[in-house]
């Protein structure tokens, strides 16, 4: 028993989100630091359709990528976004465990806003 217990808090300190409050009316779902990347509907960065999602809607702005939450999950992304709420509605290649791609209308800004570390998004439903 002792063992099953030393395991279980073993496991469960590599999960890298935790839960905390906000400080506005909502309540946040979790916090959890990514790797930020930027995208646009190009063949050569998406599939052969590239202005459909995942999850069969049109891109627009607001929709984010995202392999570890579901369809429809909302998140912020504070200190580069402010309040600005995405929606994930694409996925990634299966190999990008921990990357939020966020969609962008054009290349240019998709290129200049680039690849961001340590990025700390919040679940917020």
């Amino acid at each position: 028993m002792r063992i099953i217990f030393i395991l279980i808090v073993f496991v469960c300190s590599f999960i890298p989100y935790h839960i905390v409050k906000n400080d506005w009316s909502k309540e946040l779902k979790l916090k959890r630091t990514v790797i930020a990347t930027g995208y646009s509907s190009r063949k050569c960065e998406t599939d052969a359709t590239p202005h459909i999602t995942a999850s069969n809607k049109r891109v627009r702005d607001g929709f984010i990528a995202c392999n570890f939450l579901k369809f429809g999950t909302k998140i912020r992304i504070p200190h580069i976004f402010g309040n600005k709420i995405f929606v994930v509605e694409d996925r990634m290649h299966r190999r990008k465990k921990n990357h939020v791609d966020i969609w962008f209308a054009s290349t240019h800004d998709a290129k200049k806003f680039g690849r961001r570390k340590n990025v700390i998004i919040e679940v917020i439903g």
